[in-house]
Order: structure tokens, then C-alpha cells, then sequence
């Protein structure tokens, strides 16, 4: 098959001029391109917290200070340099499962309930 691109430049500004848009303007970044990378390393090393362990922090009344998701992130950082896949970490009297690679805490438990709890699936623990 052959095109003759005379022939389709033609169709593309005689038919298809009513559907063009204006180019979009390049939205500017005050921090340019090391604000972008140093906003994404921070989030792609942030802890998330998964719909479970919000239930349980918010049912076991768990309040996490700035400086305590810092340790946990720490913590967090330590098994991963480990190779540990799944975490137990122990903060504060408050203990927190945290898939290590996606870095999500799967469940929370407060210092109430840490007396009678077995923790299963875990193949690390890290105490801070």
C-alpha cells in the first residue's frame, strides 16, 4: 500500500482544522526537575497504611506523632537493608506489621493488646 503524503497533508488541513487545539503550555515547576525527582523519592519512601491498619489504629485509639512515623520509617529502611520482607516493628509500646517492600503497615496493635497477641508471618522484627 502506498500513501501519497501530499494527499493526506491536504485531507489533514482541509477536513480536520475545525478539531484542533491550541498546544498546551508546559506547566513550570519552581523547583524544576530536583524539586520533581526529591518529591517523588520522598513519596515513593513514605509509609502507607492500609485500610486495615487505619481500622485498627482508629479502634485502638493508635495516634502517630511526626516523630514516630519517622522511627517507623527508619525501621522500616533497617529491615529493608536486611532483606526482610514482612516486619514486626515495635515503637513505643505500639507494635505495627509492615510489608516491607510495598511499605505499607498491615496492622497496628497498642500496648493493651500486645500482651496476649501472637504475631505470625513476619520474617523480621525491628525494635526502636
Amino acid at each position: 500500500m502506498v500513501i501519497n503524503n501530499r494527499y493526506f497533508n491536504h485531507v489533514n488541513r482541509t477536513a480536520g482544522t475545525q478539531n484542533i487545539q491550541a498546544p498546551q503550555k508546559a506547566v513550570s515547576n519552581p523547583g524544576g526537575f530536583n524539586g520533581i525527582l526529591k518529591d517523588k523519592m520522598e513519596q515513593s519512601f513514605s509509609i502507607k497504611f492500609s485500610k486495615h491498619a487505619e481500622l485498627r489504629m482508629q479502634s485502638r485509639n493508635i495516634h502517630l506523632s511526626q516523630d514516630q512515623k519517622e522511627k517507623l520509617k527508619n525501621a522500616v529502611a533497617k529491615a529493608e537493608g536486611k532483606g526482610v520482607r514482612d516486619t514486626l516493628v515495635l515503637l513505643d509500646n505500639m507494635a505495627f506489621v509492615v510489608n516491607v517492600k510495598n511499605k505499607t503497615v498491615i496492622t497496628a496493635v497498642n500496648r493493651n493488646e500486645l500482651k496476649e497477641n501472637v504475631f505470625t508471618n513476619i520474617d523480621g522484627a525491628v525494635f526502636t
